[in-house]
């Protein structure tokens, strides 16, 4: 089963099931997140829910996607209360598409802490099932307001000094009330990083990720499957200018779904009831280590069959929020 968010002309929201090219209206749930924590207190899981409520009108999907009337699959009315989050070098093949934009590791003693944590992952990433792993790299993005819907423009700042994608898998979880995180299902995002400024030293790691993102249109409940297969490409002025296959899934990864949950809900402060989570588990494919550069009017596209419909966003820009020195003293 696959979810979507969507507004109606009125703006009133709906969550839908996608069945072909249509989508059918959940009936009593106005959001995911409601949904999600009627099952939790339910004791049921989500596709048992949506069967419960029950499915109503149908629409066009199609038309939905045109008028960029979807939404991201899960959210949260106050984005104070969702946090976006990632892991990095989780992939087989990360670490070199990484290590592109950094020093070239040599023998063990002169490897670089990209090859070492890459390393590390490969070695203790996935260990037997209710055991702590080696911890990943893991990064923060920002709240829920750093969201982009499907369809809509990222907005670059005037101080970045690059627009890249990043096609990702997310984790998609509510907190429950009673303080335990639930997995709603998945969905294909694009990261979206400044590649430049992180190319400068690795310690700009963390500046180089507080951009826009975005993720879906769909959520697919349940597992992940274990081998997935997309396609990443750059559209420029109706034309595609970069495309790669990227691979995802575990059989491609070097630590398990399980090990990276368990290495970002380990901390207690997110673990407050209601908050939603969205969490990218990292990629191996990026065009900036192909040497392309984007520019305003750029499109992404981002696939995979497993997932629907594909995740379409554009290059923007925005002007300047706060200039040096406009800090106020009281």
């Amino acid at each position: 089963m696959r979810l979507v968010q969507f507004e109606l002309r009125n703006g009133e929201r709906r969550v839908g099931v996608v069945e072909g090219n249509r989508v059918r209206e959940v009936q009593h749930a106005l959001t995911t997140r409601e949904l999600a924590l009627a099952a939790i207190e339910g004791g049921v899981d989500l596709q048992q829910q949506v069967q419960a409520f029950g499915l109503g009108d149908s629409h066009d999907y199609a038309e939905l996607l045109a008028a960029l009337k979807i939404l991201p699959p899960l959210d949260h009315p106050d984005p104070a209360h969702m946090l976006v989050s990632g892991t990095g070098l989780t992939h087989l093949g990360s670490a070199s598409a990484r290590d592109k934009m950094h020093q070239q590791a040599g023998d063990d003693s002169a490897m670089t802490d990209t090859m070492r944590i890459f390393k590390w992952g490969v070695e203790g990433g996935k260990p037997a099932s209710g055991q702590a792993g080696v911890q990943p790299e893991w990064f923060y993005k920002g709240d829920g307001s750093i969201v982009v819907r499907p369809g809509q423009a990222f907005a670059v700042p005037p101080f970045a000094e690059d627009a890249g994608e990043e096609p990702e898998i997310g984790g998609l979880y509510v907190i429950g009330h009673d303080g335990k995180p639930y997995r709603l299902g998945f969905a294909v995002g694009n990261e979206f990083s400044d590649h430049v400024m992180e190319r400068k030293n690795y310690l700009y790691l963390a500046h180089s990720k507080l951009r826009n993102c975005s993720y879906g249109p769909e959520l697919r409940v349940g597992e992940l499957p274990q081998h997935l297969v997309g396609t990443s490409r750059i559209l420029r002025e109706g034309e595609v200018i970069w495309e790669n296959e990227f691979l995802s899934g575990e059989a491609n990864m070097c630590h398990s779904l399980e090990n990276l949950e368990y290495h970002h809900f380990k901390y207690s402060q997110f673990l407050k009831p209601g908050d939603v989570h969205i969490h990218f588990f990292g990629t191996a494919t990026l065009s900036f280590a192909d040497g392309i550069r984007t520019q305003p009017g750029d499109v992404f596209e981002i696939s995979q069959a497993e997932f629907g419909a594909p995740l379409i966003n554009g290059v923007g820009k925005v002007d300047a929020v706060f200039e040096p020195g406009n800090v106020i003293t009281l």
